[in-house]
């Protein structure tokens, strides 16, 4: 239950949703550049400034790296920012996300994930952010509209606390979450200004007080800033944690903090995933449990910083973890399961399996996920676990 009132609640197109929500939170610079599935966030954003909805400096730059660079401006000056991209943009706008995580700058970034090129591809999947996983960014994924809305409204808080001061960036899978449309509540713009809090940083640009970003520094230094920004993402777990349990007091909404669990407890079988697909899991586990299979899901909310301890104290009891890749790292296997794998390595705790599915949009029903399960148990049972990841339901006429 709500201490706040509502706004409204209604059904709404997912990217509408996620800029109104940001449009609540008015951020002082709002740098843009179109690419689909992202578009409709900032073109609803461009009608709110247009309209005088919102005191927002809108500004259309010539790039994705420019857009990205105007944040990088704005957070340096002490302004709250916000952009919004997919795919080859993100691609575009990496050097400014290191920049932004080397400086210790908090811009806030929404990720609508779309398969990378080539072949040109608009479908979703996590290649376009997985490939920022390195940059200090911190990554939340989200399951469905509401999560976006809510997990909008804490990211600030987040990425902005004086412990963390790094970029962050909410992924929420294109088309299925961008372009659907779901009953949404959205809140008062004065509930989330204030939940958000304010942009208080301890440096910024000021003529009367000169400073420098990103100077030149030699090899006795650098290994330091970069633990810096390593510790900074580590102590963002917990700002995660808090963020979420503050927002199920304040507005009644919980989605999970770094992670969600569903039926783990006494799940012999879990299966690891993220984002949307994590709603069709859902019914895959609903309807093996029924058949009396027990099955449970992990969701990977967080993914930068990954929840390491949680992830290994969840599993300890499974005998099969089944990790599902919407991404993967050429003759590596898949990214999630990569990292569900490394930390999994010095305990005694389930047999793994990594099946990359749903690329490029692919399809995956509940039936998919049941197939996927019942694969692994013929494999586990008959001890013949594959040593890396399966593409799952490939095209043999295409090979």
């Amino acid at each position: 239950m709500s201490k706040y009132p509502v706004k409204n609640r209604e059904i709404m197109q997912g990217s509408i949703a996620v800029a109104e929500t940001i449009g609540a939170l008015e951020p002082g610079v709002i740098g843009v550049y179109p690419i689909t599935p992202q578009t409709h966030i900032v073109e609803h954003l461009a009608r709110l400034v247009a309209n005088g909805a919102i005191n927002s400096r809108y500004i259309n730059a010539d790039s994705e790296f420019s857009a990205a660079s105007i944040l990088y401006g704005a957070a340096s000056a002490g302004v709250r920012s916000y952009s919004a991209s997919s795919s080859q943009g993100l691609l575009l706008m990496t050097e400014v996300i290191f920049n932004m995580a080397g400086t210790r700058l908090p811009g806030v970034f929404s990720a609508v994930n779309r398969s990378l090129s080539p072949p040109i591809n608009i479908q979703v999947d996590h290649q376009d952010t997985m490939t920022l996983r390195d940059s200090g960014l911190i990554q939340i994924y989200v399951e469905n509209i509401q999560e976006a809305v809510d997990t909008h409204v804490q990211i600030y808080r987040i990425a902005e606390d004086r412990e963390v001061l790094l970029p962050a960036m909410v992924c929420m899978d294109g088309w299925i979450i961008s372009h659907a449309y779901e009953p949404v509540t959205l809140w008062q713009e004065d509930a989330v200004k204030e939940f958000a809090g304010s942009y208080d940083p301890p440096f910024k640009v000021d003529p009367r007080k000169p400073l420098t970003y990103g100077a030149l520094t030699d090899d006795d230094k650098i290994t330091e800033f970069k633990y810096m920004v390593d510790s900074a993402l580590c102590r963002t777990e917990n700002k995660i944690v808090q963020a979420a349990e503050l927002f199920r007091e304040e507005f009644g909404n919980f989605h999970g903090d770094v992670v969600e669990k569903y039926y783990t407890d006494d799940a012999k079988i879990i299966i690891v995933a993220m984002g949307s697909v994590v709603g069709t899991i859902k019914e895959a586990v609903d309807r093996m449990r029924a058949g009396g299979k027990k099955v449970g899901l992990l969701k990977i909310r967080s993914f930068r910083p990954f929840p390491a301890a949680a992830v290994r104290e969840l599993l300890s009891g499974a005998e099969m973890a089944i990790v599902v890749d919407r991404s993967f790292s050429a003759s590596a296997g898949g990214i999630l399961g990569s990292e569900i794998k490394a930390n999994l390595y010095h305990q005694n705790g389930p047999v793994l399996f990594n099946y990359i599915a749903g690329i490029g949009g692919r399809e995956l029903y509940p039936h998919s996920i049941m197939e996927i399960v019942q694969e692994s148990e013929t494999a586990f049972s008959k001890d013949c676990v594959p040593d890396g990841a399966v593409f799952f339901n490939l095209n043999e006429e295409l090979l």
